[in-house]
């Protein structure tokens, strides 16, 4: 069960954030305030104490705070981003989660390791290999769960982001899939919920305690989700979407 969460506030630098959707047009920085507010107040309605940090102007990406670090219940590992432009963004969460955490580990050059790309099933854990991931990185993550108990295997990616952009693990077997990953036979001892091609963005949701968070407007990823009978809270994340930004990438949950 989830207790805490830690997210950064969005910099009015949002408008120049990375993104492989030009075309989805620019963050309107006031919707994107207000979308985070929302945000917040359904993470604490989901029993979660939500640490709030200031926005940092520096880094037009620093509300994607799931990126810098990777949170286990035995230790948390501060990441080397891939994207050079958010590299600096580790320096300030490093304090911040030595107040939660009793061992921190960090990622060493030439390794690369973003959140995005850990998925947590339990105790094992999947790393995706992406532009943003390294092997190396990957490797020096999976050596740190494994001194600690933990299982890692890496997952190479063809087409998406981040390991997450396609696959959400919804606890209790449950694993929404879209895109690659449909016919992927490394995830098919789960039960599978498949996302539509139209909906793809749907599939970075986040099972936060006895709800599931799905990005606002994807009724057909929504529907799914309760038919396998879990409770769905919609939170809308347009203005982050145009960042290649989703749910589970705005905060850090443990």
């Amino acid at each position: 069960m989830f207790k805490h969460a830690i997210v950064r506030r969005p910099a009015a630098s949002l408008v120049r954030g990375i993104t492989s959707r030009p075309e989805l047009g620019k963050p309107d920085y006031s919707r994107a305030l207000r979308q985070h507010d929302a945000y917040i107040a359904a993470l604490e309605s989901c029993g979660l104490s939500v640490e709030v940090l200031d926005a940092d102007e520096r880094f037009p990406d620093s509300c994607f705070v799931e990126d810098v670090a990777v949170c286990t219940g035995r230790f948390a590992m501060i990441t080397r981003p891939g994207a050079d432009s958010r590299r600096d963004e580790t320096v300030s969460i490093l304090p911040v989660l030595a107040r939660h955490f009793n061992e921190l580990v960090s990622v060493s050059e030439p390794g690369t390791l973003e959140g995005g790309d850990v998925m947590m099933v339990g105790d094992r854990f999947f790393v995706g290999l992406s532009d943003r991931t390294n092997a190396e990185g990957a490797g020096q993550l999976i050596s740190a769960l494994e001194r600690h108990g933990y299982e890692g295997m890496t997952v190479p990616l063809s087409s998406v982001l981040h390991l997450k952009t396609g696959l959400a693990y919804l606890e209790d077997g449950i694993l929404l899939v879209a895109g690659e990953f449909v016919q992927d036979p490394l995830f098919r001892e789960f039960t599978r919920i498949e996302v539509r091609p139209e909906e793809d963005y749907a599939a970075n949701c986040i099972r936060v305690n006895e709800r599931v968070l799905v990005p606002a407007g994807f009724p057909a990823t929504s529907g799914r989700i309760r038919d396998a009978g879990l409770n769905v809270l919609e939170v809308d994340t347009g203005e982050f979407r145009k960042l290649d930004g989703g749910l589970s990438c705005l905060s850090l949950r443990f």
